[in-house]
């Protein structure tokens, strides 16, 4: 099983002294322990042979939706909880009730409908493929990235949803200083309008505000709307920051993480068009996906390579020694989940074992995440697990 990512560039540093650091409200509310870790409550099983891309679940209506991206085909599938498949349709290409291309995952609306975001606008579907209603897009921009990734899509958020922003700098000139100054990572989707609101901006202690070049997408937005604020952790920094939900969107506090052996790009004095610099993406430490559930924070991320290993990366290797490295690298540094507290310290940290750490998705308060695929065996079926944390006085 894989997830496909359209433009999708595959796959913080010094601690960040907020002056709003002070104003965090929840310090000291939780009792620190060690002895906590992530525990599988409930499992969904679907049947299915293929290559499905998880985009959405709902308990409240009992549906899972996910899709088969092919080379000239999209099929969207319509499961239920019991693993039963209700439907199967295409809405991709040059049809009348197309989407077009997708700009986000879809996402179940209610027991009967879903949206998806695309070229073609916001467009509302029944389960059983029906076009339901279409709104156009005022200003269609090219994303620069989509990432087609359980756990990544829009977030509801009052008569909205809260989604990256996938525009490009202005010329798409990733060498202009000044972009880091300017740059906006969020946006705001009136789906009711097919309007959009550019809000975030790299606060002052960010280390994209340190004067230094990163490579494109080094700083790719994963979020989590909770407690009336939007928690946004930005790519390769090591700090969720919380914002206000609503306008100004003021940023609240930060939050530095101290990952142990979190390796990740620092900056370039120069910027570089070269695939090396570029290539750092494969290397260096990201967030991969933030979450906040039960009063404590999940944090995915990528470790990243140490020195060594990100500088055998860039050297010269036949097509058999790249590939045995690229799975030397797998197995040394796969994805991890940090449970940390409100103050920043993290309680345990680990490699989720079956699970894939990036998936992590919470809907009506529960908290679910995609069983591994094994690389070996192709299944004819799919787990979702739902999680819950245990705690050990």
């Amino acid at each position: 099983m894989k997830t496909i990512c359209l433009i999708f560039w595959l796959f913080f540093l010094l601690f960040s002294c907020s002056p709003n650091r002070s104003s965090k409200k929840d310090i000291g509310e939780l009792k620190k322990t060690n002895d906590i870790e992530l525990k599988k409550l409930d499992s969904i099983r679907i049947n299915y042979l293929g290559n499905p891309t998880i985009h959405d679940l709902d308990s409240k209506s009992g549906l899972v939706i996910f899709m088969d991206h092919k080379e000239s085909s999209e099929q969207i599938i319509i499961a239920e909880f019991g693993g039963k498949i209700l439907s199967s349709f295409s809405k991709f290409g040059d049809i009348p009730d197309g989407y077009g291309r997708l700009m986000s995952t879809l996402r179940v609306i209610d027991a009967n409908s879903f949206i998806v975001y695309g070229y073609n606008g916001f467009m509302t579907y029944n389960k059983e493929g029906k076009a339901l209603s279409r709104v156009k897009l005022i200003d269609l921009q090219t994303p620069n990235y989509v990432p087609m990734l359980m756990g990544y899509g829009m977030e509801k958020i009052r008569e909205k949803y809260l989604y990256i922003n996938q525009s490009s700098p202005v010329n798409n000139d990733y060498s202009d200083i000044n972009m880091y100054k300017d740059m906006y990572l969020l946006n705001l989707l009136n789906h009711a309008q097919g309007e959009k609101e550019p809000i975030i901006q790299f606060p002052e202690s960010s280390i994209f505000r340190n004067g230094k070049y990163f490579f494109r997408n080094a700083w790719d937005p994963v979020f989590h709307l909770a407690d009336n604020k939007i928690y946004v952790a930005f790519g390769l920094e090591p700090t969720i920051y919380a914002f206000d939900d609503s306008a100004p969107y003021k940023l609240d506090f930060s939050l530095p993480l101290d990952l142990p052996d979190y390796n990740y790009f620092k900056g370039s004095d120069e910027y570089s068009d070269d695939f090396s610099f570029f290539g750092l993406r494969f290397t260096s430490g990201m967030i991969l996906n933030v979450k906040k559930f039960n009063g404590y924070f999940l944090v995915a991320y990528f470790l990243g390579y140490d020195d060594l290993d990100t500088k055998t990366n860039l050297e010269n290797k036949s097509s058999e020694e790249a590939t045995m490295f690229r799975e030397r690298m797998k197995e040394k540094y796969p994805s991890r989940i940090a449970i940390v507290d409100s103050m920043g310290i993290v309680l345990n940290d680990f490699v989720p074992q079956g699970l894939e750490p990036s998936s992590m998705l919470i809907r009506n308060g529960e908290l679910w995440m995609l069983e591994k695929p094994d690389e070996e065996i192709e299944l004819d079926f799919f787990r979702l697990f739902r999680m819950g944390l245990k705690i050990e006085n």
